[in-house]
């Protein structure tokens, strides 16, 4: 059979056979077992921190790792088919060959837009409570409220309105999707949300899509389309900081926390910290207010980029430097949202287990399933967090707090 040459261990081999170094200098220099270099090179899947470690060790970029790979090679279940079908038909329907959407004989009633933009907000604060079950029961009926909406008004300042509308409430679809892991579909919904935005002439909605895009790319492993799509844009929106907006100084802040992100991850520390700098100029130029877009970006002030600095020093392994940065930042003097503080907790954890202190990082993990159970579930960080923290727990028998997060988790 001949040799794959388009899986990311062979070029993780590649480079390293390129660079002098044995598999076990390699392991050494990236911070992991030898087990985990071999089975990497020999054709196994690993998380994108662990490419991006062995990135680092090679020097290279992470995505220099990756190649289009053969999509049939891989079996993929049907699981969730059924699950999000209800969304798959609101967001995707069917065209006949007119060039309509076949949306069945549902009969819409005159669109009563305030009462919409109720639900959507509605529904934005649900996502906020990490209530994903209200989400799916009832985003698919709006979506196709919103489409029915902007189909109704033919022009004018309501079909605007039906448009901005609309732009949201794919963009919360595009936030859950991506949350649940359904990108694809995600990808979908937060397309038409960017072409809504554009549609109704306003550009900081749009940005916000773009926002979200980014993040659906960066879970894709996309890290340089990441960057480049993040910081095209913030050029776009950048403001004049003496006459911005809140809403101005928020998005273009976001933009660049994302970009910073990507390029931490693709090993590229020193442009994440260019882009942080200037990302704390908004969040200076907000002083103590807050911006805020609950369907795209969510919240951004201050503490956005301080979050954003402790996740760039997890990436790069800097333990130390994570939890000295996270004890300047109380949860009392923020106002992030509560998704945004969880996933400082979960930096906060990760950087307790890289100094093998097990029971420091169980301790956080167990809150986080006491405040946030159903958002903890979508992550998968969390899970290995756990499981790298009961190996260097050093104990034989597990306490009653790893005992509940493993039956949680479904760790053996």
């Amino acid at each position: 059979m001949p040799e794959t040459t388009d899986l990311p261990g062979t070029r993780v081999r590649d480079i390293r056979l390129a660079r002098g170094l044995t598999q076990e200098q390699l392991a050494e220099r990236a911070g992991l077992s030898l087990a985990v270099v071999k089975k990497i090179e020999q054709g196994g899947n690993g998380r994108l921190d662990t490419y991006h470690a062995l990135a680092r060790a090679l020097r290279v970029r992470t995505s220099a790792l990756f190649d289009p790979g053969a999509p049939h090679a891989t079996t993929r279940a049907d699981d969730d088919k059924v699950d999000l079908m209800p969304l798959r038909q609101a967001i995707t329907p069917p065209m006949t060959a007119a060039g309509r959407l076949l949306l069945g004989d549902v009969v819409e009633p005159e669109p009563d837009l305030g009462a919409l933009r109720t639900t959507a907000s509605a529904l934005a604060t649900s996502y906020y409570g990490d209530d994903y079950g209200r989400i799916a029961q009832f985003l698919p009926a709006l979506i196709t409220s919103a489409r029915a909406a902007v189909d109704h008004f033919d022009g004018g300042p309501h079909r605007t309105e039906a448009l901005k509308l609309r732009s949201d409430v794919l963009q919360t679809a595009g936030r859950y999707l991506t949350q649940v892991r359904a990108y694809d579909l995600a990808h979908v919904a937060l397309r038409d949300a960017l072409l809504d935005a554009t549609g109704a002439g306003d550009q900081a909605r749009a940005a916000g899509a773009v926002y979200l895009q980014g993040w659906l790319l960066m879970r894709q492993g996309r890290l340089d389309e990441t960057e480049r799509l993040a910081m095209a844009t913030a050029d776009d929106v950048e403001p004049r900081i003496s006459r911005a907006s809140k809403g101005e100084l928020g998005v273009w802040g976001r933009l660049l926390i994302r970009a910073s992100s990507a390029a931490a991850r693709n090993n590229r520390p020193r442009e994440a910290r260019d882009m942080l700098r200037l990302a704390r100029t908004a969040g200076a130029a907000l002083g103590g207010s807050v911006a805020a877009y609950p369907y795209g970006w969510g919240k951004f002030d201050w503490s956005a980029v301080a979050f954003q600095a402790v996740e760039n020093q997890v990436v790069a392994e800097q333990p130390r430097r994570v939890l000295g940065l996270s004890a300047r930042i109380p949860a009392a003097g923020t106002t992030a949202t509560a998704n945004t503080w969880n996933r400082h907790r979960l930096d906060v954890a990760q950087a307790h287990v890289l100094l093998r202190q097990g029971r420091e990082a169980t301790d956080v993990l167990a809150q986080l399933h006491g405040v946030a159970p159903e958002w903890l579930r979508h992550q998968q960080m969390a899970k290995e967090t756990f499981e790298r923290s009961l190996r260097t727990s050093g104990r034989r028998k597990l306490t009653g707090k790893q005992r509940e997060l493993a039956a949680f988790f479904g760790t053996a």
